[in-house]
């Protein structure tokens, strides 16, 4: 039987690579979470939604009076539009790394990005609250979202791959920085800091969880199937007595 009739098609491969309840149920299961908090802010309207989100922000606020509760909440809600496009990117970055390291360390490496990030970039800017630098409004900015958990995990992804596809992926993540850096209003302070803790978070996976997936073997096993025609085998040779 030829190799094509072997492999199956495209739409078995697709949904393959989806995140799964029983493969992948940190990615799942988080998405599902994200979609019922996108559908309760269509349902409770624009007003209501802005004060549920000022509530979960990680703001300098919010981080001075219930730190523990913001770095949580902020993580449950997303813009209302964008669910669709996470479920792509998850499937890209989290669900890979989850069918690796299991659900438990999937959740550690996203957690460690968003909150080490979130940390490292609100503390100077509570810092510099307190010390009178910048405006008391600076300490009500809107800070949701799991794009630093998302890119601890993309970057924890970029060691395991083979050494060839590294580099590409590298790239993909700075310039997907990039972008969402000068669509985001670049010259705002609320811009430069979360452009800086898309980066930490990058760099907490692809770093800071080296030693430990070097630890485990994890290293450089992911690699792309070798598509190259494979030659016949010889046929054995007649061994005469």
């Amino acid at each position: 039987m030829p190799q094509e009739a072997l492999r199956p098609s495209w739409r078995v491969r697709a949904a393959v690579l989806l995140p799964s309840p029983t493969l992948t149920p940190f990615t799942f299961w988080y998405l599902a979470l994200l979609l019922v908090t996108t559908v309760v802010q269509r349902l409770v309207g624009q007003t209501v939604s802005a004060k549920l989100l000022a509530m979960a922000s990680t703001d300098a606020q919010n981080l001075w009076h219930r730190p523990v509760l913001s770095l949580i909440s902020s993580a449950l809600w997303i813009e209302d539009s964008g669910w669709l496009v996470y479920v792509l990117i998850f499937a890209l970055a989290v669900a890979p790394l989850e069918r690796r390291i299991g659900a438990g360390w999937t959740f550690l490496v996203f957690a460690s990005g968003h909150v080490l990030a979130t940390l490292a970039t609100e503390l100077p800017v509570m810092w510099a609250l307190s010390m009178g630098l910048l405006p008391h409004s600076d300490a009500r900015w809107l800070d949701i979202g799991v794009s630093y958990g998302f890119f601890a995990t993309a970057g924890a992804m970029v060691p395991v791959l083979a050494p060839r596809l590294r580099l590409w992926a590298v790239a993909a993540i700075e310039a997907c920085i990039a972008v969402i850096y000068v669509t985001d209003d670049p010259g705002s302070l609320d811009a430069l800091v979360t452009v800086a803790g898309h980066l930490i978070a990058a760099h907490i996976g692809m770093v800071g969880w080296l030693g430990w997936l070097r630890r485990r073997g994890l290293v450089g096993t992911l690699r792309l199937p070798d598509r190259r025609p494979r030659e016949p085998a010889p046929l054995a040779r007649s061994v005469t007595p």
